[in-house]
């Protein structure tokens, strides 16, 4: 298993600079690291230095590289299940549907670099997996995938294996979910083997996300209001999915680390030197082991049962941004375009929330 490092902020801090140099520093420690990249332009390549492809090269001693390509990827393994549906199917029903036209469905990206990271990381070749993708809610809302796709199929399974809509699309169901995941899936068995196999995947990636043992995500800002603006709701954001950040990274603020650790306490924060004429070594030089770094991160949740409290940090957030429901023992908390769904431990089943308040960027919920 691989720990996944990822970095947050508003476009222009640099983000992908600090990938680069997070990764070379590890590699230098001996740590086997894949940068990969979802920037399907050439800017990635440049800022590299080195052309990038769509399968993974090493560039260096521990250190390789992958560009994401949603459209061509997804493209061949339509192709591959169009073969195989002409083989068995006098009259093929996919023939005429093309990877392409797919490619361009909404959360098509964030499904497909999801599932790829998730390959990379069982593929066992890779002891850290940096990832550069949009470091933006978009980001989140691919990490946060997972946990709102578990709750849907907690809340609608039911409701669709009813649907006659679901079942006029199910023809389609299984090669689309093939050809993103590499996984069965039908809707004749949303309660069977099928579901508990897609069950088991959401499962897998949730508690990923939320163990800052196997992933873990920074925040890169300078000091310019708004960056700094974005990177702390992009902070309270990471809470709702179960992110762990563990740091903050000014990224050519040498002189102004003072300011970012008053912005941002309790997180650490870190400075990295202007790069000039390509030369990494001094960010190299500058940037810590941040794979080490984050098993500092805090914890976003905390159930005390003694106490009859649930606490979730949300820095950067108020009461009134708050959206909170609750259904049976599940606790739904909204906020910054993202859900996080509580389940509560059997010594409070059956407690309703009472009171809520706001204390030291904690949302304290009473029971």
């Amino acid at each position: 298993m691989s720990f996944i490092l990822t970095f947050l902020g508003k476009g222009g801090t640099g983000r992908s600079t600090v990938a680069i140099a997070a990764a070379k520093k590890l590699a230098s420690l001996g740590q086997r690291v894949l940068i990969v990249s979802q920037d399907s332009s050439p800017c990635f390549g440049l800022i590299l230095g080195i052309p990038v492809t769509q399968e993974p090269q090493e560039i260096a001693a521990n250190l390789s590289v992958v560009q994401l390509a949603t459209t061509a990827s997804l493209e061949k393994n339509w192709e591959s299940l169009k073969e195989l549906e002409a083989q068995y199917l006098r009259s093929p029903t996919l023939k005429n549907v093309y990877g392409q036209e797919l490619g361009v469905l909404p959360g098509m990206d964030e499904a497909f670099a999801l599932n790829s990271l998730r390959l990379y990381d069982k593929s066992n070749k890779y002891d850290v997996i940096v990832y550069d993708g949009t470091g933006d809610s978009s980001s989140l809302r691919m990490w946060g995938t997972p946990e709102i796709l578990s709750w849907y199929g907690r809340r609608f399974r039911q409701v669709l294996g009813e649907s006659d809509v679901l079942k006029a699309i199910s023809p389609f169901v299984q090669p689309l979910a093939g050809a993103i995941l590499n996984v069965s899936f039908s809707t004749d068995s949303l309660s069977g083997d099928t579901s508990q196999q897609a069950t088991q995947l959401l499962e897998e990636a949730r508690k990923l996300v939320s163990d800052s043992r196997r992933m873990a995500a920074y925040l890169v800002t300078d000091t310019t209001a708004t960056a700094i603006a974005g990177a702390k709701y992009l902070w309270g954001s990471c809470q709702q999915i179960g992110l762990s950040v563990a740091g903050v990274i000014g990224n050519r603020v040498v002189s102004e680390l003072e300011r970012l650790e008053t912005e941002f306490a309790p997180l650490e924060a870190i400075s990295l030197p202007t790069m000039i004429d390509g030369n990494w070594q001094p960010l190299i030089d500058a940037i810590p082991n941040l794979r080490d770094r984050a098993a500092s991160a805090l914890p976003s949740l905390v159930i005390d049962a003694n106490a009859r409290q649930v606490k979730v940090f949300l820095p950067g957030f108020e009461k009134k941004d708050v959206k909170l429901s609750q259904s049976g023992s599940e606790i739904t908390i909204e906020a910054g375009g993202q859900r996080r769904n509580i389940v509560l431990p059997d010594s409070l089943n059956g407690q309703s929330v009472k009171g809520a308040k706001f204390q030291n960027s904690y949302l304290i919920l009473s029971l």
